[in-house]
């Protein structure tokens, strides 16, 4: 997949600009509140239907507008366009792929497959295990089709067990422990299976960034491995009546990345932390290529702030080698470093919200 054009409409300080991206890397640069980093945040809401700068998208959406657009034609791998379209107001969601109202913000996500490399992107590693879990469900999720049912019915029966919980009802609470039991299962055989796969792929690519012996990446089921999830929740019934929700499941898993038995976040420098949350992410578009041809889009926001000189290369290099379209944003031209290397790239300056190709 590749975004031939981009339309953003009432994005922050992009009042109405469109772009033709080429299919390998582009380059935005301008002043802090130019807008370059809102040329992200677009695409991102473009594949995601949500912002990665803001939860609430009121504060995203231009003062002066009511609501934002972003509409993008990408080419597919078969030769075939596809059109795109996302607007939000704040609290109605409208998505259209080639003019077609859908519900379901998934359709989006397979349409237009991406990852992004932010400020913030640290805290993959360094927050809760809710994000190592979306994480770990994004490449999922892309890697096989059938996952999104599971986890769709393994949510459902594990909110209708919460409810039941809250009201101290248990007489249906069996029904819903064998749903929860049968798609949890599915959900937790998922994920490892797209584990044991993702592993060589991402220690591969970190090791073309960092020298670092006995790395490890484990899956933590979210339940005592030596019992299975049904006596998992037998044994933490009282527990679940007690607090008013479910201890046990997949819900609580967490993906763990850990050098020398210890958690990477303890054992590197807030700089190594980084390039193994860039190395987390380049290895799932990398294995996402090779299970499909539809690789998306990787984004890069603020090049400068998130990466060493000689490590921006090393990224440069290896981004210029995928098959994959990039977007990178920067405060000057500089920022990005040698491009004489480089074959296939555009530059964009952003000035005020506007966007002029160099």
């Amino acid at each position: 997949m590749t975004l031939l054009k981009l339309d953003i409409h009432a994005v922050r300080n992009i009042v109405k600009e469109s772009i033709e991206p080429t299919s390998s890397i582009n380059f935005f640069y301008g002043e802090n509140g130019s807008g370059k980093s809102a040329v992200i945040e677009a695409i991102f809401i473009l594949g995601r239907a949500r912002s990665f700068r803001s939860t609430n998208i009121k504060s995203v959406i231009n003062f002066e507008q009511s609501n934002l657009i972003v509409t993008a034609q990408t080419l597919q791998p078969n030769g075939s366009s596809i059109y795109l379209g996302v607007q939000l107001d704040g609290k109605n969601f409208c998505c259209r792929i080639n003019q077609q109202t859908i519900q379901n913000r998934s359709d989006l996500a397979y349409a237009l497959p991406l990852q992004i490399i932010h400020p913030k992107s640290f805290e993959l590693l360094d927050a809760g295990p809710q994000y190592r879990r979306e994480f770990l469900d994004w490449g999922v999720f892309n890697d096989n089709d059938k996952f999104i049912s599971s986890w769709r019915n393994f949510k459902k029966a594990l909110s209708q067990r919460n409810s039941l919980l809250k009201s101290k009802d248990t007489a249906y609470i069996n029904v819903w422990d064998k749903e929860l039991v049968k798609y949890g299962t599915i959900v937790d055989e998922f994920r490892h299976l797209y584990l044991h796969k993702f592993k060589s792929v991402f220690l591969s690519i970190l090791n073309q960034f960092l020298t670092i012996d006995n790395v490890e990446i484990k899956l933590i089921t979210g339940w005592d491995n030596n019992i299975g999830l049904q006596q998992a929740l037998d044994q933490d019934r009282n527990k679940d009546l007690r607090y008013g929700f479910t201890h046990s499941g997949p819900h609580r898993a967490d993906l763990q990345v850990v050098i020398n038995k210890r958690l990477a976040r303890d054992f590197v420098s807030r700089g190594q932390l980084k390039l193994f949350v860039m190395s987390l992410k380049l290895a799932q578009m990398q294995l996402l290529s090779r299970v499909q041809s539809n690789i998306g889009c990787f984004l890069i926001d603020d090049f400068s702030a998130e990466l060493d000189i000689p490590n921006r290369a090393k990224l440069l290099h290896f981004l210029s080698k995928m098959n994959c379209q990039v977007f990178i944003t920067a405060t000057t031209i500089s920022d990005f470093g040698d491009l004489q290397n480089i074959n296939n790239y555009k530059m964009f300056h952003v000035e005020h919200g506007n966007i002029k190709q160099v």
